[in-house]
C-alpha cells in the first residue's frame, strides 16, 4: 500500500473523469492555468504561509481569513511516523476502547473471538483511513477544506455538521467517563448525587479546554509524553490480573457462551461497531495528517491503529475475563473494576492519573479537533480553534452519555451502529470523489473561492450529486435505528440486517451511487459536446 500511494504521488495520473462536474466547467476548459498551479508543489506558493494568504483567496472566501484553515506549508509539517503512532496510542488507550473490548465478553464472546473481531475490523478500516489521510498530507489541507472539493463551498457544511455532532456525542461520553472516574476513585460513593456528578463532568470538560488552548502543537506534545505512561499503566493492570488469577491459563480459560448459530448474529454487528468506533477519526484524519512530514511518515504512523488496538483489546479482554475468576462476576467497566480492587492512596492516585490521561488524550484528539475546525470554517470571523473547542464542550452538555453507557447493548447497538450510518457515506463519497472522479488533482487556491466562477462551486455552492448520495447512504439504516430505539415496533429482518451492518452498507452504497451518477453526468456532457461540435455549435 505504501509503495502504491507513493507511486501515485510522484506520478500524477489523469482523472477518470477529466471534465469537472460544475456547470461552469465548459467556460474554463481552455483557461490557462496559473504558472504556480503547474508546479510540483502540493501547495501554491501564494498559500504557503498562514499569515499571508493570496489576495485572490481572501477576496473570494471568508474562510480563508482564518490561519487555522490555511494549507500547512512544508516547513511547518513536523509530525514524524512516531508522532502519528503516538497519536494512535493516546487514542486507543482509553476507557471506551477497554469498554468496547469488555462488551464483547459481556455479549458472550471468548477472549480470542473478541481479539479476532477487533483486529479484523481495524485492518479493514486501515485502507479507508490511509486513503483519507493521503490528501491531507499531500495538499496540507484539513477535513473541512477537503470536504469543500466534494460537497461545494456551501454543501460541505452538511458532512462537517454530521461529523461534528458525532464528535460532540463522543466528547460527552468521554468526559462523563472521566468525571465519573474522579468521583468513584477519589470519593467512593455507591450512588453519588446528580449535582456532584455534573460538577465532576464540568470540571473534566474545563480541564480539556485548558489543555487544548495553546493549539495543535500542544496536542502532539501531550500524545507523545502520555504514550509511555499509558503503556506502563496498562501493563500494570494486566500484571495484576495475571498474578491474581493464577496466570494466563486460568484467566483465558473463559469459553464462549455463544453457540455457532448465535455467534454470527453477534459477530457482524460487533464488526461494524468496531469499525464505527474509529470511522469518525478516519474521516477527519486529514486534520492530523496534514502536519505529517511525508506520506511515508503518515502511512507508517497509521499502522499504529490495528497494532495498538489489537494489543489493548487483548488487555481489556484478558482482564475482563479474569474478573470472573477473581471477583466471581464479569466486570467490563474498568472504573468499577478499579473501585473493586481498592488499594491505598498511591494506588488510587495512579488509577486517577491513568484514567484521566487515557480519557483526555483520546477525547481531545478524536472529538475536539474536528468540530472546532468545522466551526472555524463556517464563521472564521467569530470562531478560532480555541472558541470552537469551547462550543464543542457546550454542545456536549446536551447529550445524555449516562444512557448510552447504560449497557453493552446500548453502547454497541444504539450509539456505535447509529453513528456509523452517518459517517460511512461521507467517507465513501469523499474517497471516490478524490481518487476516481478528480484523479487526485486539487486546485488548492480554487478551494478557497466562493464565487460562481469558482472551480468547485457546482450548483449554487452545492454538489447536489454528493448531497443526494449522502441521503441515499443514510436512509436504508433509518428503519433499523428507529426499531432499536423503540420508535418502530415492526421492522423487517432485512432492515434490521442493514442496520447491523450500517457502516458497510452506507459507505459502499453512497460511494457507488456518487460514482455512477458522476459517470452518467460526464458521459452526457461529452456526448452533448460532441453533438455540438458536429453541428458547428461549438468550436
Amino acid at each position: 500500500m505504501e509503495s502504491r500511494l507513493l507511486h501515485l504521488h510522484r506520478h500524477h495520473r489523469p482523472p477518470l473523469f477529466p471534465i469537472h462536474l460544475s456547470p461552469n466547467s465548459s467556460r474554463r476548459r481552455h483557461r490557462q492555468l496559473h504558472p504556480l498551479r503547474q508546479s510540483n508543489s502540493p501547495i501554491p506558493m501564494e498559500l504557503s504561509h498562514h499569515s499571508s494568504l493570496s489576495p485572490i483567496v481572501q477576496s473570494h472566501s471568508p474562510s480563508a481569513s482564518s490561519s487555522d484553515l490555511a494549507p500547512i506549508p512544508q516547513s511547518q509539517r513536523t509530525y514524524t511516523a512516531f508522532d502519528m503512532a503516538s497519536l494512535w496510542i493516546g487514542l486507543v488507550v482509553g476507557i471506551p476502547s477497554y469498554y468496547l473490548a469488555g462488551s464483547l465478553v459481556d455479549l458472550g464472546m471468548s477472549w480470542w473471538q473478541g481479539i479476532a473481531t477487533v483486529s479484523f475490523s481495524n485492518f479493514l478500516l486501515l485502507l479507508p483511513l490511509t486513503l483519507s489521510a493521503f490528501p491531507g498530507t499531500r495538499h496540507g489541507l484539513s477535513f473541512p477544506i477537503l470536504a469543500r472539493s466534494t460537497f461545494g463551498p456551501r454543501g460541505y457544511f452538511l458532512p462537517s455538521l454530521l461529523r461534528s455532532l458525532v464528535a460532540c456525542g463522543w466528547f460527552s461520553i468521554e468526559s462523563w467517563i472521566g468525571g465519573r472516574a474522579l468521583l468513584l476513585l477519589l470519593l467512593p460513593l455507591p450512588h453519588p448525587p446528580l449535582p456532584l456528578q455534573f460538577a465532576s463532568f464540568l470540571f473534566f470538560c474545563l480541564a480539556q479546554i485548558a489543555l487544548i488552548w495553546p493549539g495543535m502543537d500542544s496536542i502532539r506534545k501531550l500524545e507523545v509524553y502520555s504514550a509511555p505512561i499509558l503503556i506502563l499503566l496498562t501493563s500494570s493492570l494486566l500484571l495484576w490480573s495475571v498474578s491474581s488469577s493464577g496466570g494466563f491459563g486460568p484467566m483465558l480459560s473463559l469459553t464462549s457462551r455463544l453457540s455457532p448459530s448465535e455467534f454470527w448474529p453477534v459477530f457482524f454487528p460487533a464488526l461494524n461497531a468496531n469499525i464505527s468506533f474509529w470511522a469518525t477519526v478516519a474521516l477527519n484524519i486529514p486534520d492530523f495528517s496534514r502536519y505529517a512530514r511525508t506520506q511515508r511518515d503518515q502511512i507508517l504512523g497509521q499502522i499504529g491503529l490495528p497494532v495498538f488496538m489489537g494489543l489493548f483489546t487483548f488487555v481489556g479482554l484478558a482482564v475482563t475475563s479474569s474478573t470472573q475468576l477473581i471477583l466471581g462476576r464479569i466486570i467490563s467497566d474498568p472504573i468499577h473494576l478499579l473501585a473493586e480492587i481498592g488499594g491505598g492512596p498511591i494506588t488510587k492516585l495512579v488509577a486517577v492519573v491513568g484514567i484521566s490521561l487515557a480519557t483526555i488524550t483520546t477525547n481531545i484528539a478524536a472529538n475536539m479537533v474536528a468540530p472546532a475546525n468545522a466551526l472555524v470554517s463556517v464563521n472564521p470571523s467569530l470562531f478560532n480553534f480555541q472558541r470552537g473547542a469551547v462550543v464543542t464542550a457546550l454542545i456536549g452538555l446536551l447529550f445524555q452519555p449516562w444512557k448510552l453507557l447504560g449497557s453493552s447493548e446500548s453502547f454497541l447497538y444504539t450509539w456505535l451502529l447509529g453513528s456509523s450510518a452517518l459517517i460511512g457515506p461521507i467517507g465513501g463519497i469523499m474517497i471516490v470523489d478524490y481518487y476516481l472522479v478528480k484523479g487526485m488533482e486539487l486546485d488548492v487556491e480554487e478551494l478557497y473561492k466562493e464565487d460562481r466562477e469558482g472551480k468547485y462551486y457546482y450548483w449554487g455552492g452545492y454538489n447536489v450529486v454528493a448531497m443526494a448520495a449522502l441521503v441515499v447512504g443514510v436512509l436504508p439504516a433509518l428503519p433499523g435505528f428507529l426499531n432499536k430505539v423503540g420508535i418502530l415496533s415492526n421492522t423487517s429482518v432485512f432492515f434490521v440486517g442493514v442496520y447491523n451492518n450500517a457502516w458497510f452498507v452506507s459507505f459502499f452504497l453512497a460511494g457507488f451511487v456518487y460514482l455512477g451518477v458522476s459517470w452518467l453526468l460526464v458521459l452526457n456532457r461529452r456526448v452533448g459536446r460532441e453533438i455540438g461540435e458536429e453541428r458547428g455549435l461549438i468550436s
